[in-house]
């Protein structure tokens, strides 16, 4: 019976196209296992359980969901769970919770620099102390990675770069840790200084991880350009050997080595024109060497460099955007096809979007959801398309209201004489040249109390800020910031970034003219008065345009802050291990640097200070790598530790401008690109047209409610929001993020890039269902038209 059954199957497979074959087989597959199935595809997450079909339903939205995240979070589909036993590691690692509890271990592993030896004073901890702390870190990262691979496997996580270099580095550092809690002392351990890699594994580190992705995507030509730039500088070594060995008064030319050290420094014009003067007090001729070279390298190249990683980094975040879309797409898909039924095999009904919403984020309420739904299906056929569901992620950050909540917050309540009046107030031509000329007063006051100042800082500092003119602004400015309150209501006040700086550089100045009547020697606090300044700014289009650029360039920076803080502490840890146990006080008798490092107990200059920059401590190291980050005399430190470490230490700090370089020129790159972007935007979208863009408008009642299936509980959290026969408008609101707008900018080539994907993968075009179309309908199994007659295979609904 089952051989003829096998051979059914396979004379249906050859005679049929491939997709009514995949149909067929799982009708025949769910015949078998849950009965009558309406569904159009089963979750791998309950292959072998015994359900009903509610259950099963419940396992596709539960997988549906997982999808979803993955396409949200740009995680790859190999570490989709694929099995019933695979589900609890996943949803373990997967837990808000467990992200937490991860982000504290790998935090906790970092701050132990400040307790490890070298440690920082204050901060010391015994051997045994650390060392216990570190493992009982380590081993809940490493529980992470057991999990994971529970359900990815061994194969997966082989191929999985970024969990293997993390899998290594936990297996060295918990072997390291157990040795020096064995020892009960440290010993030379550089690495250290790859603890940072668990924080950027962490969910919670994703732009960070972004970022250092765009780092290694932009090295090729910055690779290119730096090894012209080596080039140069290595050419131009050789010629200042040869034109000034000779010169007994320049030492920095008296070895190969001593010639490209200063050249290499020349770059940074750190030590221009001290490195010049010895030679051209022999001959005014010598300064056209130095000359060419600093145009050469720093004027020309270095700028060229800037160029060239612009318009990579301008490159790479196009690109980014469309790889993000594309990826989003491809999870809306496979969600789609376990949402699906039998019976209407083209579309999703909102019971089955419901179901997905539950699961995928449980805190929307069921008018969200209803609203979500009846957003996305253009159509209105009831059913959402692949086409319709595959905008869901866009939905997803739409905050609802209903158009009656746009009147004002004050209506029918007994605080409307109070908010009409102050809503006319704010209203009036002039108040806002009113609040301007109060901040204007407010400078000049400022202005004429520095002037009065003198004699004792304590009455300086309050004069300054706890006079009675003082109090007088800030008074002004708290009604100010009142009215505008009770004008538009506080939800609709906080939604202003200026008002919310207004508000709060108000209140800080409040606060610091009480702390300052309280504690006269509180000077820190005179900076809060001045801040409010910064409101005139806004006047000027060109400021705005600045501000705009850094509220769009403020999650970037964060993640670029976060790049720059792990790289100080890589190269803090190593310069600890590399320098700790060396005293620089006196250190450089007989060198160029010597008088920056003389140091007496009863007096010292002021270049003696030179040796508090060294590597004590994690703290220190840090004061000490921000100065070698501005350049300014970094050279001093660099040969202070040549000359007590070795000539080969300068490898280090020589990699760390390098390294320094690299991330700030694509720090650079991305505020150009930003800026330039910000510009284009404004230049091509209208108010109307930013308007539209970041808000949505539904109209719907209870009658289409009904139609479109609402029932239950659903029905009963609608009910209050439809009343029987009166149409409601629902207002959709979106965040103004950059990867909104980039959707309007990038309008043109999104449909390029969604159509160039639909022929690879021999779909139909991206639009949505026409009304000749129902997607509710059954299908129609027609026969293929010739032998060419394709279907794309694996694609089963």
């Amino acid at each position: 019976m089952m051989r003829r059954f096998d051979k059914l199957l396979d004379s249906v497979k050859n005679a049929v196209p491939r997709r009514v074959y995949s149909t067929f087989t799982d009708f025949i597959d769910g015949a078998g296992e849950a009965g009558s199935l309406d569904m159009g595809s089963r979750s791998s997450l309950h292959t072998g359980l015994q359900m009903s079909e509610d259950e099963h339903w419940e396992m596709n939205y539960h997988e549906a969901a997982i999808y979803l995240e993955e396409g949200l979070n740009n995680e790859k589909f190999d570490s989709h769970p694929s099995s019933p036993e695979e589900l609890p590691a996943y949803l373990r690692v997967h837990n808000p919770w467990y992200h937490g509890l991860d982000l504290l271990a790998s935090l906790v592993l970092i701050l132990l620099a400040f307790t490890e030896d070298p440690a920082v004073p204050a901060f010391e901890l015994p051997v045994w102390a650390h060392g216990t702390i570190e493992l009982l870190a380590l081993t809940i990262i490493g529980v992470e990675l057991h999990l994971k691979l529970k359900w990815i496997g061994w194969s997966t996580i082989l191929k999985h770069k970024r969990t293997m270099i993390k899998g290594i580095t936990l297996l060295i550092m918990v072997l390291e840790a157990v040795v020096v809690v064995c020892r009960q002392s440290s010993h030379f351990r550089v690495t250290r200084a790859l603890r940072p890699i668990f924080l950027v594994d962490t969910r919670h580190c994703g732009g960070v991880r972004r970022f250092i992705r765009q780092i290694l995507q932009s090295l090729p030509p910055i690779l290119d350009m730096l090894g012209l730039l080596m080039f140069f500088v290595a050419t131009y070594s050789l010629l200042g050997f040869y034109l000034f060995s000779e010169h007994i008064d320049n030492g920095h030319f008296k070895t190969i080595s001593d010639s490209f050290v200063s050249m290499f420094v020349l770059l940074t014009t750190a030590n221009f024109p001290d490195v010049m003067m010895p030679s051209y007090a022999k001959s005014k001729w010598y300064a056209v060497f130095f000359i060419l070279y600093i145009i050469t390298v720093l004027y020309v190249l270095m700028n060229l460099m800037l160029a060239v990683v612009y318009e990579t980094f301008t490159r790479i975040e196009r690109e980014k955007c469309r790889a993000l879309l594309l990826h989003r797409r491809v999870a809306a898909r496979r969600a789609f096809r376990l949402l699906v039924s039998r019976r209407a095999p083209r579309a999703v009904r909102l019971r089955h979007f419901a179901g997905l919403i539950r699961h995928y984020a449980p805190h929307y309420s069921g008018l969200d959801v209803y609203l979500m739904f009846k957003q996305l299906n253009q159509s209105g056929s009831g059913g959402l398309s692949r086409a319709e569901f595959a905008n869901v992620y866009e939905v997803f950050a739409l905050r609802w209201a209903p158009q009656s909540g746009r009147a004002p917050w004050y209506s029918a309540s007994a605080l409307e004489p109070l908010g009409r009046a102050a809503a006319a107030a704010v209203r009036w031509p002039y108040f806002e040249y009113l609040i301007y000329a109060l901040i204007i007063g407010n400078g000049v006051s400022l202005v004429l109390r520095v002037c009065e100042a003198a004699g004792d800082l304590q009455d300086s500092a309050r004069l300054l800020c706890a006079s009675w003119d003082t109090w007088l602004f800030l008074t002004l400015f708290l009604v100010e910031a009142c009215l505008r309150m009770m004008a538009s209501g506080l939800a609709a006040y906080l939604e202003s970034g200026w008002n919310v700086f207004d508000l709060s550089v108000t209140l800080l100045a409040l606060m610091g003219a009480v702390l300052l009547s309280i504690a006269p020697k509180l000077f820190i606090v005179v900076i809060f008065r001045p801040l409010r300044l910064m409101r005139l700014y806004k006047l000027k289009k060109r400021y705005r345009d600045v501000f705009g650029t850094l509220v769009l360039l403020s999650p970037l920076m964060s993640s670029a802050g976060c790049v720059m803080l792990v790289m100080y502490y890589f190269f803090a840890i190593v310069g600890m291990e590399l320098f700790a146990g060396y005293d620089l006080k006196n250190c450089c008798v007989n060198t160029t640097v010597e008088d920056f490092y003389k140091y007496s107990e009863n007096s010292s200059t002021a270049l003696g200070y030179y040796y508090l920059n060294n590597f004590e401590n994690i703290l220190t190291s840090g004061v000490s790598l921000f100065e070698l980050t501005v350049v300014n005399n970094w050279f001093i430190l660099m040969n202070a530790y040549a000359t007590v470490a070795g000539q080969f230490s300068r490898l280090y700090f020589m990699v760390f401008y390098l390294f320094t370089m690299v991330v700030l020129t694509i720090v650079v790159a991305s505020v150009l690109e930003a800026f330039r972007f910000r510009i284009q935007y404004k230049r091509s979208t209208t108010k109307r047209d930013e308007e539209k863009l970041l808000h949505e408008e539904v109209h719907t009642n209870w009658e289409e409610a009904q139609r479109l299936g609402v029932s239950g509980d659903l029905a009963d959290e609608l009910r209050p929001f439809l009343p029987p026969g009166v149409d409601v408008t629902f207002i959709g609101s979106r965040p103004r993020t950059k990867e909104v707008l980039q959707r309007r900018m990038y309008q043109a080539d999104i449909l390029k890039w969604l159509s160039e994907e639909d022929e690879s993968e021999d779909l139909p075009p991206s639009t949505t269902v026409t009304s000749s179309e129902d997607p509710l309908a059954p299908p129609l199994i027609q026969q293929p038209d010739g032998d060419n007659h394709q279907i794309r295979p694996g694609y089963q609904l």
